[in-house]
């Protein structure tokens, strides 16, 4: 049983939490020959593939090592420069691995305030009055479960796809932010969680479930 991440998102759209628990490094490794074949975009944070595809590297991929050797924004672990070595003939054949890049904090809240008109036209789109918009979303590789409570707070939970049982799991983290966050008195409604005992809590009750499924959470 795999949970990829828990969102939260408050009653106007904007994300308060985020973990990710469980997301799988998608790499994939190439040995090229001179010249390469791939358009990269340098710059001071990563090297990223901007144009082409091989093999599943795909645009948008992010460099992470060089013939074994990891690569550290845009230089390499011994110190050379990412693109004086890619550059030079005499390298090559090299090894390269790219990795699908993480998301950063701007994508993750950019993500939440689409989700928010997203679960409002569900709503609206309801041939019944009063429902309570989009609950389940399944992909071919996780599914998005939501669980949006009285105030208007919404609790998301990706996991793999075929688990049953995630709507409890769901009220079992509404009742941690209820115990550990809403009960915190420096804790400011709408405000971003920062609270170390709920992450604490949370991250024991995903690896509970993890280990021993989501019907032994209460025991």
């Amino acid at each position: 049983m795999i949970i990829y991440g828990v969102y939260i998102v408050s009653k106007s759209g904007g994300l308060i939490f985020n973990l990710d628990n469980n997301v799988p490094r998608i790499e994939h490794e190439k040995t090229f020959t001179y010249p390469l074949d791939l358009v990269l975009d340098y710059d001071s944070k990563k090297v990223s593939v901007s144009f082409n595809r091989k093999d599943g590297i795909n645009v948008g991929h992010v460099l992470v090592a060089i013939n074994g050797m990891p690569v550290n924004g845009v230089t390499l672990d011994d110190g050379r420069d990412v693109r004086t070595t890619l550059e030079a003939p005499e390298n090559y054949p090299i090894n390269l691995k790219f990795s699908r890049p993480k998301m950063t904090t701007n994508e993750k809240i950019f993500l939440a305030s689409m989700f928010y008109p997203l679960f409002a036209i569900a709503s609206q789109l309801s041939p019944e009055p009063k429902s309570s918009g989009i609950e389940i979303l399944e992909a071919d590789t996780f599914t998005l479960h939501c669980f949006q409570t009285l105030t208007g707070i919404k609790f998301i939970i990706i996991s793999e796809t075929g688990l049953n049982g995630i709507d409890l799991l769901l009220r079992k983290v509404y009742e941690l932010y209820s115990d550990y966050v809403l009960k915190n008195p420096f804790y400011s409604l709408e405000m971003p969680i920062r609270c170390e005992l709920f992450d604490n809590k949370l991250q024991e009750l995903l690896a509970q479930v993890e280990k021993t499924g989501i019907s032994n959470i209460d025991k």
